[in-house]
């Protein structure tokens, strides 16, 4: 037995601001996504998977180390000029799988840090084809190799040009990624990272004359180009015979963005807070040798879960481990125990912490709400004063879970904290939103 067939392969799919419902397997109509809905029947879909933040760069810094990124000072998004980025001492997913053999490889978008300290190279990758910025064109345009910039497509360390549309080219970068490590017999771990549907909308031409009567057209479009990259990736799997042994993960990296057209529905808030909206992720988890099909999880899940999960069961060792603040999620399928853990989320002067039913939210140090997310999911009932008790019990958890962090490496600009200010005090008072960007302000 080759020792591709000892380990399984793990393969995290991340996708880019992309709606909580704006799938099918999660009830979508609209948005068609048959690849990623056949990946869900064939796995478990968790009805309560959190990301660890609301945006973008966090959020990836907590899923590769499995530990609170605010622990390490990774609190807000990166803003384009910020050095002070990935903390390059954290053990992250791929590091501690090459401890095991792993081939490791990430495909898509960074945006942890452009210093050579924050590159995928630096910090446990083996291959990198994509981009360290945040966001990027769709389409190539050859005037970016006048360019020095961190939007520039490379591979490795070297810029590098490709042709056609740049989530068609990421699925096929990934397909070859499989094929190479199943010729050389080695356990791979491949963070397939798109862009989508991230700002600029963009699509294709015959994608979008398949969607035209869709009333989110480019989004539409933006999500089915995903959704047949996916399944791309998916049917190299099954024809090299290592879908049954790949730990295969989907989710977003955080809600909807206000500026895609994505959609929170059924919750309230969206990309940048921590109502479920922007906290809350579409997640699948498939391994046919260990997984049942077609199986739905109510418990607790967090992004961070990922690592713990891929580690144990790759048989890393326990000192890479030790840090992890997510839990094993096969422990948690075999004894079918909602294990409601409490959880939590701060970024700069807002934090949250859900526990069990209850959820509380607070701005700066003074405001807070309370809500009973089982009872209340669109949380515009706020119960602090009904049950004080209840309420102290989780300010005073999240005063001592902050005992732990230390301060932010850096804060957004000074606009959009006041825009999101604004925005936290009228989801909670449920009132008209008065400016959802700095733009908005004027």
């Amino acid at each position: 037995m080759g020792c591709r067939d000892s380990k399984p392969n793990i393969l995290i799919i991340l996708a880019d601001d992309a709606g909580y419902a704006d799938f099918g397997f999660r009830g979508s109509d609209e948005i068609k996504t048959p690849q990623i809905d056949k990946l869900a029947s064939d796995g478990v879909v968790f009805n309560n998977a959190y990301v660890s933040a609301s945006v973008c760069s966090p959020s990836r810094a907590g899923l590769l180390t499995g530990m609170y990124q605010q622990r390490f000072g990774h609190e807000c998004n990166l803003d384009s000029d910020v050095n002070n980025s990935f903390d390059p001492n954290q053990i992250t997913i791929a590091e501690a799988l090459r401890t095991k053999g792993y081939n490791t490889g990430l495909i898509g978008k960074w945006h942890l840090g452009d210093k050579k300290q924050n590159h995928p190279l630096n910090n446990g990758f083996d291959y990198f084809w994509g981009f360290i910025s945040g966001a990027r064109d769709y389409f190539y345009n050859p005037n970016e190799k006048l360019k020095k910039s961190i939007r520039n497509v490379v591979e490795n360390n070297s810029n590098t040009e490709f042709e056609g549309y740049l989530t068609d080219v990421l699925g096929n970068k990934a397909v070859d990624f499989v094929e190479k490590n199943h010729e050389e017999n080695t356990p791979f771990f491949l963070f397939l990272s798109f862009n989508a549907p991230h700002t600029p909308m963009q699509a294709k031409k015959e994608v979008l004359e398949k969607f035209k009567d869709n009333p989110r057209k480019v989004y539409a479009s933006m999500m089915w180009s995903m959704d047949q990259a996916v399944g791309q990736v998916i049917k190299e799997l099954k024809e090299n015979n290592q879908y049954d042994n790949t730990i295969i993960y989907f989710l977003s990296d955080n809600g909807a963005a206000m500026s895609n057209n994505a959609s929170s529905f059924p919750y309230k808030g969206w990309k940048g807070n921590q109502y479920e909206g922007g906290i809350k992720t579409p997640m699948i988890m498939t391994w046919k040798n260990k997984i049942k099909s077609n199986i739905e999880f109510n418990g607790f899940i967090s992004s961070l879960d990922i690592f713990k999960t891929s580690l144990e069961n790759a048989g890393v060792d326990e000192s890479l481990i030790k840090n992890a603040d997510g839990k094993n999620i096969l422990n948690s399928l075999k004894a079918n125990m909602p294990l409601n853990q409490d959880l939590f989320w701060r970024k700069d002067k807002m934090a949250t912490v859900r526990s069990g039913n209850y959820k509380l939210i607070r701005l700066n140090d003074s405001s807070t709400v309370l809500y009973n997310i089982n009872k209340n999911f669109f949380e515009d009932y706020d119960l602090k004063y009904e049950n004080p008790l209840m309420h102290d019990s989780l300010l005073n958890k999240l005063d001592n879970w902050e005992k732990k962090l230390i301060k932010p490496n850096w804060i957004e600009n000074k606009n959009w904290n006041i825009v999101t200010g604004m925005i936290y005090q009228d989801l909670m008072n449920n009132e008209e939103i008065r400016a959802y960007s700095p733009k908005d302000l004027n």
